[in-house]
């Protein structure tokens, strides 16, 4: 089995993990000196996102160089360092590909403005002439995913697209010379030793022949994502059958992993099982994020719909959960408190397959509020300013200390890029470390008990002791065995038929009565590993 197919991966979000120059933002060498608390985890990878220039108009997805660093996370050298640094303490390191689209600022944008229209320079965007008498119209009736008309238009006249907001121009990837730009960025990072890539809105780069209108309810349904003529298009598995025998075949460079065990995940929000699975066939991508999973809502029966029908996709291999992301609201306040939080995870990490964590999810971090005047991301004023967006995910992390920055800097708690909360000392990590009861300790503790509980085949169902109607989950992977009670009242496990003794659970237990949102492991005697690690693994 490859390594990726039961492995946790560890999102960094590099502005907000550590800062090591005193400049109020998180920096690469600051993740570097950091690394060892997701190695202590006990996770097997690490995705780091966008670390390349940007002018930050969308939290560094718009990109103006795909092969350098930005100036102020640090410099090649450091990225190298980070590298190495992740492979001594047995990580994988995955880098974001953002394909879909560039900066405005890209030299390629400037080009095309500048070229006018028919040019070659513009062939490489999608740029049309406007509807109605004067072209004073967009070319279709599609709208951004952060709101508003996903059309601007220049002063010639001419409109171009962007899905996401006006400072990111959607490429044509029917162009050849953007599928050749993109292939040299990928073997650029493969040469400087990444262990692979999560693949940005990897439903969204080929848009329909012809630009059909969309019609009504665009970005209100993601069950009907599939359906939008900008998303989910047949042309894009080519691509990744290319991108995917890139990678298996290009020589890797010392530490990094064989070309046969790099990664590629999709962040691909497709709904429909049985489509996403398409992401993940044996010769495309590895990984698809289960965007389903991580917006169900805390509910026994939807809960299980989504687990089974994941489970049950044809040829998709593994899937890969994830309960929080950089753009997610936190799990302690999207599930409405802390011990549901931390039953979830313990949800997640006996299910079979991968699972991706977001920092300060391990921490059990809320949702924090950001004032008017500090919030920086787009959805703010594309909304109208009733959209508050996604910043409060991304705020920086606490290490230490009682009060802001909680040891995230040396500079001021007044500087830095996003303002952390007063009351988050028993959040850092110091604290939590102290604490055995502290979500820090259980997300070790979990994932410690994961890897000595692994599940032979990460592809098969897990055997259900519970019924899909049931307010209750209940189930055995392997030689561990999870149950979570999401109803009202306690639930007494020891009725349920389960086997195995108690080894960890998320909140306190009264006997064999397992409180409401709550959930517990039980374990056999531990099963022999089901396939040796390779010697970029950490020795354990």
């Amino acid at each position: 089995m490859s390594w990726w197919q039961d492995a946790v991966c560890y999102e960094l979000y590099p502005r907000a993990f550590a800062d090591s120059d005193g400049d109020g933002i998180g920096d690469l060498a600051g993740a570097a000196e950091r690394l060892e608390h997701v190695a202590e985890l006990g996770a097997d990878a690490v995705w780091i996102t966008p670390f390349y220039p940007s002018p930050l108009a969308d939290g560094g997805y718009d990109i103006s160089d795909h092969t350098g660093v930005a100036a102020d996370l640090g410099t090649d050298a450091d990225f190298d360092r980070l590298v190495a640094r992740a492979h001594a303490l047995g990580l994988k390191l995955i880098v974001d590909l953002v394909p879909n689209h560039t900066s405005d600022r890209h030299p390629w944008f400037r080009q095309a403005l500048k070229a006018g229209p028919g040019s070659p320079e513009r062939a490489r965007y999608l740029f049309r002439p406007g509807r109605g008498p004067a072209g004073q119209l967009p070319p279709n009736d599609w709208q951004s995913a952060f709101g508003g008309p996903a059309w601007t238009r220049v002063a010639d006249g001419e409109w171009y697209c962007h899905l996401h907001a006006p400072e990111q121009p959607d490429l044509d990837w029917r162009n050849p010379e953007v599928r050749s730009a993109f292939a040299g960025i990928l073997r650029h990072w493969l040469d400087r030793g990444v262990d692979g890539f999560r693949v940005d809105v990897a439903h969204a780069l080929f848009k329909a022949e012809g630009l059909p209108d969309a019609g009504p309810g665009q970005h209100t349904d993601p069950l009907r994502n599939h359906l939008m003529p900008y998303y989910d298009q047949e042309e894009l598995h080519p691509l990744y059958r290319e991108w995917r025998a890139l990678l298996d075949t290009r020589p890797a460079p010392p530490g990094a992993v064989p070309p046969t065990q790099r990664v590629m995940v999709a962040e691909a929000a497709v709904f429909d099982p049985a489509r996403l699975a398409r992401y993940t066939r044996p010769d495309e991508m590895h990984q698809a994020f289960n965007f389903a999973f991580l917006e169900a809502p805390w509910d026994a029966v939807a809960l299980r719909r989504v687990i089974d029908s994941s489970l049950a996709a044809p040829g998709g291999g593994p899937v890969t959960w994830l309960l929080s992301s950089h753009d997610a609201v936190r799990p302690v306040t999207r599930l409405g408190s802390a011990a549901r939080a931390r039953a979830a995870a313990l949800l997640m990490l006996a299910l079979p397959g991968s699972a991706y964590l977001y920092q300060g999810e391990e921490l059990g971090l809320p949702q924090a509020d950001i004032p008017d005047d500090r919030i920086r991301d787009p959805l703010w004023e594309r909304s109208g300013r009733t959209d508050r967006g996604r910043d409060g995910s991304r705020v920086p992390l606490p290490w230490s200390g009682e009060h802001p920055p909680y040891g995230f800097t040396t500079a001021g708690p007044d500087d830095t890029w996003l303002p952390q909360p007063d009351g988050w000392a028993s959040h850092t990590v110091a604290a939590q470390t102290q604490d055995p009861d502290s979500t820090l300790a259980l997300y070790r503790a979990a994932l410690r008990l994961r890897r000595a509980h692994p599940a032979p085949d990460p592809t098969a169902p897990p055997h259900w002791y519970s019924a899909p109607g049931d307010d209750h989950l209940a189930f055995r992977r392997s030689t561990l065995t999870c149950v979570v009670n999401l109803g009202e009242r306690p639930l007494r496990w020891t009725g349920l038929g389960l086997t195995g003794r108690p080894v960890l659970a998320s909140g306190p237990t009264d006997g064999d009565r397992l409180p409401p949102d709550t959930a517990l492991w039980l374990a056999d005697a531990p099963a022999a590993p089901h396939h040796e690690r390779d010697s970029h693994d950490r020795p354990r």
